[in-house]
Formats: C-alpha cells, sequence, structure tokens
C-alpha cells in the first residue's frame, strides 16, 4: 500500500474511533471539561495525530492506545458518579470567590485566580462593580457564576405581581421546506391543518425555510425570500378584542334599557364577562 493512501486509511479510521470513544464518553466532554477530561482530550488526540503520520508503528498499536485511554477515563466517570469525595479530588469543587459583598482573597490565591481575572469574568456578565455582587462561585469547569444584589438583579413579572401564561417550547414543524410529522404529531396536529394555515398566510412550503408552533398552536415562519412579509398571528389578540367587545356592549345595553330586570340581567353578565376576561388576558397577550 502506498505512504499517502496508509496515511488516509489510518486518519479516517482513527478519526472514526476517536469520534465514537467521546460519544461514549458522554457529551460533557465537548461543553464542559475539568481537569481530567482535558487532559484525556490532548492525549488521545495526540495519540491519533502521532499514528497517523508515523508509518513504522504498528496500527494496532494506536487502536490498544485509545483503547486504554477511553478505559481510564470511563472508569473515573463511573467511580465519580457514586463517590463525590473521589469526584472532588478528579474534578475538583466550587471555591466562594465572593460572599455578602466581600471578595475571598484567599480563595483567589488557591485557584491562581487573579484580580484582572475577576474582573473580566464580571464584565463578561454586565457587571462592573464589584460592590453590586452578592455571592459569586467559580466552578470547576472555571465559569464564574455570579447573583447580583437584590437591588441590581432584572426585574420579573412576579416581582409587579404579573400574571404569565405558561409557555412551552415552541416545535419545529418544517424545516428547509419539508414538515416534520413527528413534530406535528407531538402537537396532536396533523399535514392537513400545516397546509391550512399556510394558505391563511398565501405562502407555500416549498418556500418556507423554518416554521415553529407555540404550544398555543400558532404557527410563525421564515421564508428563504428575505423580500417577502409574513403576517404576523391575529388569533388571539382578536379573540381578546372581541370579549371586550361584548362586554363593552353589555353595559351599554344595561344603560339603554329601562326594563330593571333586563337591566340586572345586562349587569350580571357584563361583570362575568369582565371576570373571565381578567382571567384569560395573560393568555391571550
Amino acid at each position: 500500500m502506498p505512504d499517502w493512501l496508509e496515511i488516509v486509511v489510518r486518519s479516517v479510521s482513527l478519526l472514526i474511533i476517536l469520534f465514537f470513544f467521546t460519544k461514549w464518553l458522554g457529551m460533557k466532554q465537548l461543553s464542559q471539561l475539568n481537569v481530567f477530561e482535558y487532559i484525556t482530550g490532548i492525549v488521545l488526540g495526540g495519540i491519533v495525530a502521532i499514528h497517523v503520520s508515523t508509518l513504522e508503528s504498528p496500527f494496532y498499536f494506536a487502536v490498544i492506545s485509545m483503547l486504554i485511554w477511553f478505559i481510564i477515563p470511563y472508569l473515573v466517570e463511573v467511580i465519580s458518579l457514586k463517590s463525590k469525595t473521589f469526584r472532588n479530588f478528579v474534578q475538583g469543587k466550587s471555591r466562594v470567590i465572593i460572599q455578602n459583598g466581600k471578595i475571598m482573597e484567599d480563595n483567589l490565591k488557591k485557584e491562581h485566580y487573579s484580580t484582572d481575572d475577576l474582573l473580566e469574568s464580571l464584565r463578561e456578565k454586565n457587571i462592573f462593580k464589584v460592590t453590586d455582587v452578592e455571592f459569586a462561585v467559580l466552578e470547576p469547569t472555571g465559569k464564574l457564576n455570579v447573583l447580583p444584589k437584590t437591588e441590581y438583579r432584572p426585574l420579573t413579572a412576579k416581582d409587579i405581581g404579573l400574571k404569565l401564561a405558561p409557555s412551552k417550547e415552541p416545535q419545529t414543524v418544517i424545516m428547509d421546506g419539508r414538515p416534520i410529522l413527528e413534530s406535528l404529531a407531538n402537537l396532536s396536529l396533523n399535514p392537513t391543518w400545516l397546509e391550512t394555515e399556510l394558505e391563511k398566510m398565501n405562502v407555500s412550503i416549498e418556500n418556507v425555510f423554518l416554521g415553529q408552533v407555540d404550544s398555543d398552536g400558532q404557527l410563525t415562519v421564515d421564508l428563504y425570500d428575505d423580500k417577502l412579509t409574513v403576517p404576523m398571528p391575529t388569533q388571539k389578540p382578536l379573540l381578546l378584542a372581541t370579549m371586550r367587545k361584548c362586554q363593552a356592549d353589555l353595559e351599554i345595553f344595561a344603560l339603554a334599557t329601562e326594563n330593571e330586570r333586563s337591566k340586572q340581567m345586562y349587569q350580571v353578565n357584563s361583570e362575568k364577562l369582565q371576570k373571565a376576561i381578567d382571567k384569560v388576558k395573560p393568555y391571550l397577550q
């Protein structure tokens, strides 16, 4: 076999093996590397690089080396899940950097975390004054998590007593001009419903780059043609406006009639409808 062809075969083979080893070690290997996982990633990459270019080394040496460096981290992960002490030793543990608004200088030194590093991490979270921080902890991955003081936290709906409707994640029902039947089934919908909604928008499914349905069953689409505009869903605002109009009409009828019995009936139903509007308003806004 020519050398160039052997390099190609080794590269492809070892890359496939490395891919499956990484997946079996878990997705955490890709997003939150601790010290041991970082070392493992470097060594596995080094093994692949060395045995791809060193043709004198038998191919099975690379497989054996990679297998060893897969088994050890895998066993470490298994033991770490069962023993917190072992997990703290291998992966490290969180360290409090700011507590009650006070910087813990000793903990900074233990983590070899400089003042500049701390300020940079705070600025990444749009915090420019250390005195605005109530609590901050440095995770084993090197990420700084911050809890601002109460007066500097973003205002939430709960803080002002505003009731909001619960929401679920939207389902993608169209991607690259093709319907996704599984997502439609999750929403108890079918392709016929999808075609009907697209006809209301005067849009063909082939021109839809991405289509999503929210928890209220409203379809929103993004088209391939950026020059075309698609009307936003109006069902919920229209329903709320209709209910308000009906309630206003009942009040007008109560004022217009001279029959006391009818006046009382209009007023009672107007109050009931107003209560219904107050209940459904968070869901229709």
